[in-house]
């Protein structure tokens, strides 16, 4: 708790600092920078796996850049573990020494940086460089503001389902909910054949806080987070109490592993993957663990997938949940000059096809995803659901809430899931928090 109240306090200071720490020198919409391009390093402070795709193309794409133009370096700070890269973000914003290109997703945070005009305007960007229109508007639009505003440019897309192990639910006597309303009762039919329902991981919180997503999503679409975050609606209102009590409901019913807050991503996967668990909430990320030839072949054959469930009278489609662009990539301002400009437009021509090549969604549509040798037909089952996503998304709320806010929702949706407090304390803690701290983020 000490820890969380720390980053906390940490995200406000960091906030009233750059909010007098100066403007950039540069204006957030002169995109097209007159004059000479003169070679030297960049930084981009990262938050994604040192050895994945992402990282290792740029790095190519870099290295290839610099082969034209001698003196070109980019220089990856990489700090893969989220928290800690939060903290380090907000300090250098704080100190006006943000690199040339940071990560941040569009949390309130990034939109005050951007209000002070210390990012470029991603969208008129993309427009100078001639590649806006090929960006999927799914992968465009989880990068947005709430007042439709573009700062980050989305470098993956992704699709979260939810993984399934047809053997399981067909020895407990359950079918594929149709409701998110069914998931209790299947997780109370699950563990009396002795299964675990849901593998989560519940060190990262961030799994668990996908859950109270979902009703109000189904419930009231995707502005209900946006007026929550500013305290313009409420936990106590009709689509809050709805998440609130199938949190809790999920809890009773035992749905998660037991322990669930004490283990990690590695082990919801293994529990899933080893067939201990029917259920597991994941994104297309996972697709060479979950549908190549790579999964343990006691289950391979009998993994499947749905994507989030419907309820009676929802607001939302079928075909709309989770699609997240992941934490996209934002140009600082007071730095951005030829140089950037020219690195960037040779770097974001490139890195579809690269991205692509690996396997993976790219945030583009000019390209064609390469479906590996070894996968199973459900790696395509998954890429075509790309083909038919609705117009909204499920917003996941780590990345709308406040700082304060939000880690204040990760520690009592784990008190509330575990029975350790009821609806109602969890109601009244979480909107006392938001009156509190929303006023300082959302003016």
């Amino acid at each position: 708790m000490k820890n969380l109240l720390r980053a906390a306090a940490a995200a406000v200071a960091a906030l009233a600092l750059t909010a007098c720490g100066g403007g950039s020198s540069t204006d957030p919409s002169n995109v097209s920078p007159a004059g000479e391009i003169k070679p030297r390093k960049i930084s981009w402070l990262l938050s994604r796996p040192a050895d994945g795709a992402v990282i290792n193309i740029m790095k190519k794409l870099a290295e290839d850049y610099a082969r034209e133009h001698p003196g070109f370096e980019l220089n990856l700070i990489t700090t893969p573990d989220r928290p800690s890269y939060i903290q380090k973000l907000e300090t250098l914003a704080a100190a006006n020494k943000l690199p040339e290109l940071f990560d941040t997703d569009a949390t309130p945070f990034a939109q005050q940086l951007a209000k002070q005009g210390k990012m470029m305007d991603a969208e008129k960007l993309l427009k100078s460089l001639d590649v806006y229109e090929d960006y999927r508007p799914g992968a465009l639009d989880y990068q947005r503001f709430d007042d439709g505003s573009l700062y980050m440019i989305p470098f993956q897309f992704e699709l979260e389902f939810i993984w399934y192990n047809k053997a399981l639910l067909e020895k407990a006597g359950v079918a594929v909910p149709a409701s998110l309303d069914d998931i209790p009762a299947m997780c109370t039919a699950l563990r009396q054949a002795g299964i675990t329902p849901i593998a989560i991981d519940g060190q990262d919180q961030w799994p668990l806080e996908r859950y109270i997503a979902y009703q109000p999503f189904r419930e009231a679409g995707p502005e209900f987070v946006q007026k929550l975050k500013k305290g313009e609606a409420k936990f106590a209102d009709p689509a809050g109490q709805k998440t609130v009590n199938w949190m809790a409901e999920l809890g009773k019913s035992k749905c998660f592993q037991d322990g669930f807050s004490a283990q990690g991503y590695s082990d919801a996967q293994n529990q899933f993957t080893s067939g201990q668990a029917a259920m597991y909430n994941i994104g297309t990320w996972e697709l060479p663990s979950l549908a190549t030839e790579k999964l343990n072949p006691a289950v391979r054959d009998q993994i499947d997938f749905f994507t989030l469930p419907t309820t009676a009278g929802s607001v939302t489609a079928a075909n709309e949940f989770v699609s997240p662009s992941g934490i996209g990539m934002a140009v600082n301002a007071k730095t951005y000059d030829p140089l950037v400009s020219d690195f960037l437009k040779f770097a974001l021509d490139k890195y579809p096809a690269e991205y692509a090549a690996t396997g993976a969604l790219s945030p583009t549509t000019d390209v064609e995803t390469a479906v590996p040798a070894n996968a199973t037909p459900l790696y395509q089952k998954a890429l075509d659901q790309a083909k038919d996503l609705g117009e909204k998304q499920a917003m996941p709320w780590d990345t709308q809430l406040d700082p304060t806010t939000n880690g204040r929702l990760q520690q009592e949706l784990v008190l509330l899931v575990q029975g350790n407090i009821t609806p109602e304390q969890f109601t009244a803690t979480m909107d006392n928090t938001i009156a509190q701290n929303a006023p300082k983020f959302f003016k």
